[in-house]
């Protein structure tokens, strides 16, 4: 069983910083075939079109994700000791062509998937999930999600026809049948508006959008019961973008929207994953030259073990 370096036997300052100070496992080791759970990094904003610097988000993830210890407090889950879980590095992308950079982020998911692998992703900006849930769907065909945003990302495109942006990829998963759009919810959706097509698209298709003002009448359980129910037993990914908070909690973003959770609201509702059948999940849009002191980065790592948890859970009882 892989374990993570305690504090107690090394100084969290000391050391290679590894995400949650698990074992670094490269595609080509012969221990890839032991790792039930992977950690990956996708340092690649190349979809971004206001702020810049999610490409930066996972190694300052990585980094602060040493204060991570290896027993959930609020529910006693030590997911360590359930499954395998391993750092399995970085996606190589290419920053001069988003068309290489997806290809090259499906080639590196697909073998990860293959090795049977459940991959948990530290982005990157939020198009990292298309090409993710491009290797899930070749395995588990059209899946559902829980996601959760400020946006809907379900545009047709940006700039008079750019349809590969961070504003784009939920719009294309659902277009490509990665995604089942009757088992998806997007949860927190905020802030001032372009126009109402992505909106209408999403009805379209049956895609339930709960939007702040919900969120915050009924309250996260409610909101979460309803979210479960969507997704349903089936196959489900999880997509977490870091500006589904609040920026007092979490500055460190390229595109913020305020009136957003609190800090303990955004655990909150990775804590209440649980059941879910997650094949699949993503930290997204972690920002460090908008927050350099690290907390937006811890507060998506702390967002990371809780999915962690969840994942952990899901896989031991298959």
């Amino acid at each position: 069983m892989f374990q993570p370096v305690s504090g107690f036997e090394l100084p969290r300052f000391a050391g290679v910083p590894t995400f949650m100070r698990l074992p670094h496992i490269g595609l080509e080791d012969e221990a890839l075939n032991d790792v039930q759970i992977g950690l990956i990094g996708a340092p690649w904003d190349g979809g971004t079109t206001n702020r810049p610097g999610p490409r930066h988000g996972p190694r300052q993830l990585r980094d602060m994700s040493t204060m991570i210890r290896a027993q959930n407090a609020a529910t006693s889950i030590r997911p360590f000791e359930m499954v395998n879980c391993a750092d399995l590095g970085d996606v190589g992308p290419n920053p001069a062509s988003v068309d290489d950079s997806l290809s090259r982020m499906t080639a590196f998911y697909d073998k990860v998937l293959a090795a049977g692998i459940v991959p948990l992703t530290a982005g990157g900006d939020h198009l990292c999930s298309l090409p993710i849930l491009r290797s899930i769907a070749k395995k588990h065909g059209p899946v559902g999600m829980i996601h959760f945003d400020s946006h809907t990302d379900l545009y047709e495109s940006y700039f008079g026809g750019m349809q590969y942006t961070h504003g784009t990829p939920f719009r294309r998963a659902v277009e490509e049948g990665l995604l089942d759009p009757k088992r998806v919810v997007q949860i927190g959706i905020r802030g001032t508006a372009y126009d109402w097509e992505d909106r209408a698209f999403a009805d379209s298709v049956g895609i339930r959008i709960i939007a702040i003002e919900e969120f915050f009448e009924r309250g996260v359980p409610d909101v979460m019961r309803e979210a479960k129910a969507i997704a349903g037993q089936g196959a489900t990914y999880v997509s977490y973008d870091i500006d589904f908070v609040d920026p007092a909690f979490a500055p460190g973003t390229g595109t913020p929207e305020v009136g957003g959770p609190t800090s303990y609201q955004a655990l909150q509702v990775a804590r209440m994953l649980d059941g879910v059948n997650i094949v699949g999940a993503d930290l997204v849009e972690v920002s460090p030259p908008f927050d350099q002191s690290g907390g937006t980065a811890f507060l998506g790592v702390s967002i990371m073990f809780e999915m962690l948890c969840n994942m952990a859970m899901c896989v031991s009882e298959k």
